[in-house]
């Protein structure tokens, strides 16, 4: 018999049409419903839920007991902290059905969401912002690259691909992370965008975890 390319550990409940990419691992408790699609190299720690209509893309990392509901998708390279909470209907009533009203979460490429933190849903989470562990994210859009504190959620400055706090501008409106030294400035659209590497490549070797 040929074994799965991925990992499930025996605790793990992996329903039937559930697709799960090559690599990925899937630790003690975890149920994983049909339908519900897990990228490649992802990392789900124990007690994880993903419903069947979820969407996790490549290089995603989840710790311990996180539910993810349908209409959430997070995209290549998310990290989700341990206990991170995302919902689906923002009205919610037990006596009151509304599996019609599900509203749609996205988590962009890179983004943190931190231990403890609440998307409600209907947000989307830039590429590579960081929402602090407790903030609660209430609605709308979370820029590209924004630190995202407190409850409710406001932006703090801005963290780099690295995950460092970007401090102050340079004359030419250009900051760096003490870390690469890559360069970031807003654009014209005043999006925060790095200068030294395309925000859809992965880091460069040297810089992956293994």
């Amino acid at each position: 018999m040929s074994r799965a390319p991925f990992f499930a550990h025996p605790t793990a409940i992996l329903d039937e049409r559930a697709r799960i990419g090559d690599g990925s691992k899937i630790w003690h408790f975890c149920h994983v419903m049909s339908g519900a699609v897990i990228g490649k190299d992802c990392v789900l720690g124990q007690n994880v839920y993903v419903a069947a209509s979820v969407r996790i893309g490549d290089h995603v990392k989840i710790q311990n007991n996180v539910s993810l509901y349908d209409g959430v998708e997070l995209e290549d390279e998310t990290f989700c902290g341990p206990s991170a909470v995302f919902t689906n209907v923002r009205n919610p009533r037990s006596e009151i059905g509304r599996r019609d009203a599900y509203e749609r979460t996205l988590v962009r490429r890179g983004a943190t969401i931190g231990a403890n933190a609440t998307i409600v849903c209907g947000s989307i989470i830039g590429r590579y912002a960081f929402v602090a562990a407790g903030a609660v994210v209430t609605r709308g859009k979370v820029p590209d690259y924004a630190l995202m504190l407190g409850v409710p959620a406001r932006q703090h400055g801005w963290v780099s691909r690295h995950g460092h706090l970007l401090g102050e501008a340079d004359r030419e409106g250009i900051l760096r992370c003490r870390e690469s030294g890559w360069r970031y400035q807003r654009d014209a659209s005043a999006e925060m965008r790095c200068l030294d590497w395309r925000e859809d490549e992965p880091l460069p070797r040297r810089d992956r975890a293994e």
